[in-house]
């Protein structure tokens, strides 16, 4: 008789356990692919820990989620207002299957990850394209589909809803409950993807910047209604007026994930720990740069400089693959793509020389472009790259549950989601073998360059 449950060791949250019918699906060709690619790219190239795999990374995304789902489903932890609007958490056998449902679409939610993960995604696919496109697929497709449906009785599209969530999944319809579970693994706020990949690539990369107290942060948190409307365009300390008399209830929102006030300050250290882990690691210039080799390479190598999106090509192409190529370009001028790998196999990436000061933002919006442009023309295209990253978003809204039972706006009370900073990058980088020079170059010349900028910018506007 096969043991009913099995274990799977982790440097993270120590042991993750499946069912004889959920290892099948870890072992499962497109689980056991995500063995062969890098969680973070070539991080390793910059921090040499950082080596682990997208493998164990959905084995702990799993393990976080299911731990989530407990919480926020347990009887004690749900209203009587939750209880008749998600009638799905009092009946044992829905309840059961979604819970199910939820664990493999958290295991599942990475297969259609392209080698070294997002390193090269948005050039690299056909237009309108993304790996959650391909996660479907695969989902749906023969091998996972059948164990999935015929096996574990699963609905394939039930693990896609909660493996992409709405924004990825836009042409399946969402009930209000697979809404929040989707969020137990894919949301902004408190999703377990987010919370695994923080925990681990810091554990890995060896540093301390992408840890929180996510035992206490699982414990509070709960399935809340969001506060009304005009409540999330509060900040401290706006007055609240109300009319005399008026005891009128706020009107009831979408209920969502939220969490109880005790764990807040947990909630901040999660949303602290991701800023720091993209400022000072997913943000790295080293990092960066390699990517961008990666990318360079990976279009001339590939067959029309493109990834397939066929099911059966993907399952094919992993690092491995890619890392033989790349190595083996690297020798062979001959070989398309010789140069890009040459500088990732010899480390003789291309080096920084410009980076984003306040002061540069004060002459013209666009400082990082001015640069790249006139360093175009000074050493020529194809030995100078831009990369950058634009401040975009911020700490996002949630529920917050006081201890008198009132909700309130995560941005309402909290003064330090309301100061998060967003990370953002603005590099440009030139050949090694012209780098002292062109530092000399951009120190006597960057306010040249900048006004210059300015006022072609004014032109325009004009």
């Amino acid at each position: 008789m096969s043991k009913q449950f099995h274990e799977v060791r982790d440097p993270i949250h120590a042991f993750v356990r499946l069912s004889t019918n959920e290892r099948k699906v870890l072992n499962s060709r497109p689980l056991q692919r995500l063995r062969y690619i890098h969680q973070l790219a070539l991080t390793y190239l910059v921090y040499p820990g950082a080596t682990h795999r997208r493998f164990e990374h959905s084995l702990g995304v799993m393990e976080l989620a299911t731990r989530i789902f407990d919480v926020v489903t347990h009887q004690a932890n749900l209203t009587d207002e939750m209880r008749n609007l998600l009638p799905e958490v009092t009946n044992d056998r829905d309840r059961l299957y979604w819970r199910d449902v939820l664990r493999m679409a958290a295991l599942c939610h990475d297969i259609g990850h392209l080698p070294f993960s997002h390193a090269a995604e948005k050039e690299l696919l056909p237009a309108g394209w993304k790996h959650e496109q391909l996660t479907a697929a695969i989902i749906r497709d023969g091998e996972l589909g059948d164990i999935l449906y015929n096996k574990m009785k699963l609905q394939p599209d039930d693990v896609i809803k909660l493996a992409l969530g709405q924004k990825d999944a836009h042409n399946l319809d969402f009930s209000t409950w697979e809404t929040i579970l989707a969020q137990i693994i894919v949301g902004d706020a408190f999703g377990a993807d987010r919370m695994d990949y923080l925990l681990r690539d810091s554990h890995h990369a060896g540093v301390a910047y992408g840890r929180f107290d996510h035992y206490r942060l699982i414990d509070t948190l709960r399935i809340l209604p969001s506060p009304p409307a005009g409540e999330q365009e509060q900040t401290p300390g706006d007055d609240e007026t109300e009319e005399a008399g008026d005891e009128t209830e706020p009107s009831f929102q979408e209920p969502a994930l939220g969490i109880q006030e005790g764990g807040l300050h947990t909630a901040e250290a999660l949303m602290l720990a991701r800023y720091f882990m993209f400022s000072q690691l997913y943000f790295h210039p080293i990092r960066r740069i390699y990517d961008i080799h990666l990318k360079d390479f990976l279009k001339q190598w590939l067959p029309d400089g493109r990834y397939s999106t066929g099911v059966a090509e993907h399952l094919r192409m992993t690092d491995s693959k890619v890392i033989d190529g790349f190595l083996k370009a690297a020798q062979d001028t001959g070989v398309p793509g010789h140069d890009p790998a040459r500088r990732i196999a010899q480390r003789e990436h291309f080096n920084r020389i410009y980076q984003r000061h306040p002061d540069d933002i004060k002459i013209t919006s666009e400082p990082g472009q001015a640069v790249f442009e006139a360093a175009k023309q000074k050493f020529g295209e194809e030995n100078v790259r831009w990369d950058r990253q634009p401040p975009k978003g911020g700490a996002p809204d949630f529920p917050v549950q006081s201890n008198d039972g009132r909700i309130a706006s995560s941005m309402a009370i909290s003064e330090t989601l309301n100061r998060l900073p967003v990370p953002s990058f603005d590099y440009v980088f030139v050949e090694p073998t012209l780098h002292n020079k062109a530092l000399n170059w951009i120190q006597t010349k960057r306010k040249d360059i900048l006004e210059s900028q300015e006022e072609e910018d004014h032109e325009k506007a004009q």
